[in-house]
């Protein structure tokens, strides 16, 4: 059963999104929080979710500063920024300080459900109207010439991590298998030097890492 907490301050949108996690056999949520101070004082005491849902404009701390100190705690925590800013400045931080997905608040709740799904599953999830929004953000970038020493199959797999595939889906299409497609997975953080998906993701497009 995957975990999700919420950071929202409109309750009654909470609510909502809440009660829409709770009615799927696959997926819950046990924890409400209406701004990030509390989540983190609830996170320091040990408790831990599998994916953490969380709006920008809280009280207090902000989301995207939100997201660099979950992080910090708790870098395997999964994190979706759910927002109604579609701004270039707010999407490229929240990517930058780790977030794994960035979804609108005019997302239906089959689609923010397929979203937490995907991002437990290893993707990387965005609304479809921000994709194009998103690549001309990082492609607009300098770019660098440094590859740092990627293989032409690391090179191909940090391709498809950029594309949102996950590990398996990955060992599918190059034919080998989930153990092989993780260990270059780990050599391509190692090289990059990032310790998540996004930031590997964030640092490739920034970097012009992989052809686009």
């Amino acid at each position: 059963m995957t975990d999700v907490w919420i950071i929202e301050d409109n309750t009654s949108y909470s609510h909502i999104i809440r009660s829409a996690i709770n009615q799927s056999d696959w997926c819950r949520c046990e924890q409400e929080f209406t701004n990030v101070a509390d989540a983190l004082k609830f996170l320091s005491k040990g408790n831990s979710p599998d994916i953490i849902l969380t709006d920008i404009n809280l009280p207090g701390m902000n989301g995207i500063d939100g997201i660099k100190e979950i992080k910090s705690i708790a870098k395997e925590i999964e994190i979706v920024v759910l927002t109604v800013f579609d701004d270039n400045e707010k999407i490229f931080d929240a990517i930058c300080n780790g977030a794994n997905g960035y979804l609108l608040k005019n997302s239906s709740p089959e689609e923010i459900l397929d979203a937490i799904k995907t991002v437990v599953d290893g993707g990387s999830s965005i609304n479809s109207g921000l994709a194009r929004k998103v690549f001309n953000i990082f492609s607009s970038m300098k770019q660098t010439e440094n590859t740092y020493g990627l293989t032409k199959r690391e090179t191909q797999i940090l391709n498809y991590l950029v594309d949102g595939k996950t590990v398996n889906e990955i060992a599918k299409i190059t034919f080998t298998s989930p153990q092989t497609v993780q260990t270059h997975v780990k050599n391509i953080y190692h090289k990059v030097q990032v310790n998540t998906r996004s930031g590997l993701v964030s640092k490739a497009l920034k970097e012009g890492l992989v052809p686009r």
